[in-house]
C-alpha cells in the first residue's frame, strides 16, 4: 500500500484531500507545519493558517479519519526562506510573492524531506491544480475549476516533486469539495477560505515589517518622471507599483506610482500610461520539463495571479535569465511578482521579475 503525507492547513480543501486519498486506498498521515509564533510578529493567534484554532481544525479532521496527525516545527526554515525575503525584497523597492517561495521551500523542500524520513510516497496537499504524466515527462496543468486554480504560485516545481506530489482538488470545483465536507460533517465544511498573507493577517505590510526588522522606515520625496518634488512619501515599504489609492498627496489629477527608486528614497508618481510597457526580464526562473528551450518561443503569460494571460513572446539567454516580450503593452509589470508561462493548460515555468 503506498503511503502519503497530507499537508493540512486546518481549511477544508486539505482535509478533503485526506479523505479523498483514504478512499482512493493510500495509508494516510496527516500533519501542519507550524511556520511561526503569531506572537513574534505581533498578531493575534485568531485568523491564520498558523493558529490554535487551524491545528485543532486539522486534528479534528484527522482523527475523524483515523489517521496519524504530526505538527511540524519548521519556523526556522520559514523565517529564512520566506520571511526574510519578504523582508528583503520590500526594502528594495520590489513587491513579493510569498506563497510561491512557501511552495518552493516548504511543501515542496521541507515537507518532502520528513516524508522521506516517515517513509511516504506521496506528498498531497489542498492546492486546485494537476499534475500528469505524458509518457516522458510530468506536466503540471491548471485546475478544472478556473475560480480555483493555484497553477501560478506551483512554477516552481520540479519534475521529481511532481513525480511524488498528488493534488487530489484538481479535477474538482470548490462547490463540490465543500459539499462533500459537509456530508461528513467536517468541522472545517463551511469555514472561509484565506485572503491573506499568512504572517500578515491584518494586510498591513509596512507594519509587519517594522515589527519584525525593528526598522523605522524614513520619509522621503515623492518626485514627477523629471525628479520634480512633489511632496514626501512615508517610506518606500509603503508604495508599490500602479498604487493609486493611499498615497497622501493631491495632484489635482489622478496619480499613480511608477517607479520606487532605494537609491535616493524617492517614489517616482505619474500618469497611468505610464505603467504600461511591453518587455521586462525575470530570473531565479524554474522550466518544468526540466530544460530551457534552445530558441525563442511563443506563448501564453500572466504577471499577476489574477490577470488573463496574455501572449508573449520568451527568449531563454545565455545568463539563465529570461527575456518575456508581450504583443500588447501590459500595466504595471511589478519586480518581485513572479511571470508563469502557459501552453494552454500546462504550466512551462516561471521566474521572478527583476
Amino acid at each position: 500500500m503506498a503511503k502519503a503525507l497530507i499537508a493540512m492547513s486546518g481549511g477544508v480543501d486539505s482535509s478533503l484531500a485526506a479523505k479523498l486519498m483514504i478512499d482512493a486506498g493510500y495509508e494516510c498521515i496527516g500533519c501542519t507545519m507550524k511556520l511561526y509564533d503569531n506572537e513574534d510578529a505581533g498578531i493575534s493567534r485568531a485568523h491564520t493558517c498558523c493558529s490554535l484554532d487551524d491545528v485543532e481544525d486539522a486534528r479534528s479532521v484527522a482523527y475523524k479519519l483515523g489517521m496519524p496527525y504530526y505538527v511540524f516545527n519548521f519556523k526556522d526554515g520559514f523565517r529564512e526562506n520566506v520571511i526574510n525575503r519578504f523582508v528583503d525584497a520590500y526594502e528594495n523597492g520590489k513587491t513579493p510573492n510569498p506563497c510561491i517561495e512557501c511552495n518552493r521551500y516548504m511543501k515542496f523542500e521541507k515537507l518532502f524531506e520528513r516524508a522521506t524520513i516517515l517513509g511516504c510516497d506521496y506528498v498531497v496537499t489542498g492546492h486546485y491544480a494537476r499534475i500528469e504524466y505524458d509518457g516522458e515527462k510530468y506536466l503540471l496543468k491548471k485546475a478544472i475549476d478556473d475560480t480555483k486554480d493555484q497553477s501560478y504560485v506551483l512554477y516552481s516545481m520540479t519534475q521529481d516533486e511532481l513525480k511524488h506530489t498528488m493534488f487530489p482538488l484538481g479535477g474538482m470545483c470548490k462547490t463540490e469539495v465543500r459539499k462533500i465536507a459537509d456530508e461528513n460533517d467536517f468541522i472545517n465544511a463551511d469555514k472561509p477560505d484565506s485572503q491573506d498573507i499568512c504572517f500578515v493577517p491584518d494586510g498591513d505590510y509596512a507594519a509587519f515589517l517594522e515589527r519584525y526588522t525593528g526598522h523605522t522606515y524614513p520619509q522621503g520625496n515623492f518626485v514627477d518622471a523629471n525628479g520634480n518634488i512633489l511632496g514626501k512619501h512615508n517610506g518606500i515599504v509603503r508604495y508599490t507599483l500602479g498604487q493609486r489609492k493611499g498615497l497622501g498627496i493631491a495632484l489635482g489629477k489622478p496619480a499613480y506610482v511608477t517607479a520606487i527608486n532605494t537609491k535616493d528614497n524617492t517614489v517616482v508618481l505619474s500618469d497611468e500610461q505610464d505603467l504600461f510597457t511591453t518587455s521586462f526580464t525575470c530570473d531565479n526562473f524554474n522550466w518544468i520539463s526540466g530544460e530551457a528551450p534552445t530558441e525563442a518561443i511563443t506563448c501564453k503569460v500572466k504577471v499577476r495571479y489574477r490577470q488573463k494571460e496574455q501572449t508573449a513572446k520568451v527568449q531563454p539567454l545565455s545568463d539563465g535569465t529570461v527575456k518575456i516580450e508581450f504583443e500588447e503593452p501590459q500595466r504595471a509589470i511589478t519586480p518581485g511578482q513572479a511571470a508563469v508561462l502557459y501552453d494552454g493548460d500546462i504550466v512551462l515555468g516561471g521566474g521572478t521579475i527583476m
